[in-house]
């Protein structure tokens, strides 16, 4: 009883464009099409705006000494950073003898 076949979608897509008309729907979904089109776009953009940003602003830093001895360095970022508070105490229990 609560399945859907094809033929109840068809009878519900029928009623629709009796009550919109197929010109309405055809302008629902181009201006649908358009907008998700214009979504992509800006988010490509952005991506690509953001990423020349980051590159021109970021000059190469020159080896320093730790990674001439062979050392690895990165940045830290926000995720590297732990609150203490955060942390629980670490208790130790004495069995009983």
């Amino acid at each position: 009883m609560g399945e859907f076949s094809i033929w109840h979608w068809l009878i519900v897509l029928v009623i629709v464009m009796m009550v919109f008309g197929t010109k309405k729907l055809k302008n629902i979904g181009t201006d649908l099409g358009q907008a998700v089109k214009g979504f992509k776009d800006g988010i490509r953009d952005a991506e690509s705006t953001e990423a020349a940003a980051s590159t021109a602003t970021t000059p190469p830093t020159p080896a320093s000494a730790a990674n001439a001895a062979g050392e690895v360095s990165r940045k830290l970022t926000a995720h590297d950073v732990v609150d203490v508070a955060e942390v629980p105490a670490k208790t130790t229990t004495q069995e009983p003898r």
